[in-house]
């Protein structure tokens, strides 16, 4: 019997240390974002591809918003500051999902008016309202619907963690109790 909880205990020893050791997630998710192209807040060009070989967090905004969007946008700076922080290296990207309003000029100065940091935070607009629908219900699994006569526009209020393969490995809260070290910790692990 002893011999038998002794050599249990040593494989569990085994299995923590492998767990500890490796850069994997506990419940991924496992979806592909696909290509996509528009135009950052400082008018240059943008295209997933471009974020190939990169971890990324992914989240969808506007600037008319005057619900969810202000605390979204405030808690992705507090990610982006605690991210720094702890030596992290990882993208942040922000999709419009009101592209006709929001112009990469109308972006930049919503950025300034919540201190986000560009240097690895991107706004990204210029593309129809059909195209961004189409790709965030592709892509990250929610939607990004504008009706007709309405200004505000029905879209997801999660944070995404996008892996070096362009797969979509993590969903977080983003407006209300946002698991910050979480989103932290799981980005460093798959960072390193």
């Amino acid at each position: 019997m002893k011999r038998f909880l002794l050599l249990s205990l040593f494989a569990g020893a085994i299995i923590f240390l492998a767990a500890c050791g490796s850069n994997e997630l506990e419940d991924t998710l496992d979806w592909e974002v696909q290509s996509f192209e528009g135009t950052t807040q400082e008018g240059e060009s943008f295209s997933t591809d471009d974020m190939e070989g990169e971890v990324w967090l992914a989240n969808f905004i506007f600037t008319n918003c005057n619900t969810v969007c202000p605390p979204m946008t405030r808690n992705m700076v507090k990610v982006q500051e605690q991210l720094k922080e702890e030596g992290v290296d990882a993208e942040i990207v922000s999709f419009s999902v009101d592209p006709t309003v929001d112009s990469p000029e109308v972006l930049k100065e919503f950025g300034k008016k919540y201190g986000v940091d560009h240097s690895n935070w991107s706004f990204i607009t210029e593309y129809t309202q059909e195209e961004i629908s189409t790709f965030a219900q592709e892509s990250f699994k929610t939607s990004a619907v504008k009706t007709e006569g309405n200004d505000q526009v029905i879209h997801g209020t999660a944070f995404y963690l996008i892996n070096e393969e362009g797969m979509v490995v993590k969903k977080y809260k983003g407006n209300t109790e946002v698991p910050f070290e979480q989103i932290v910790e799981d980005t460093k692990t798959i960072a390193d």
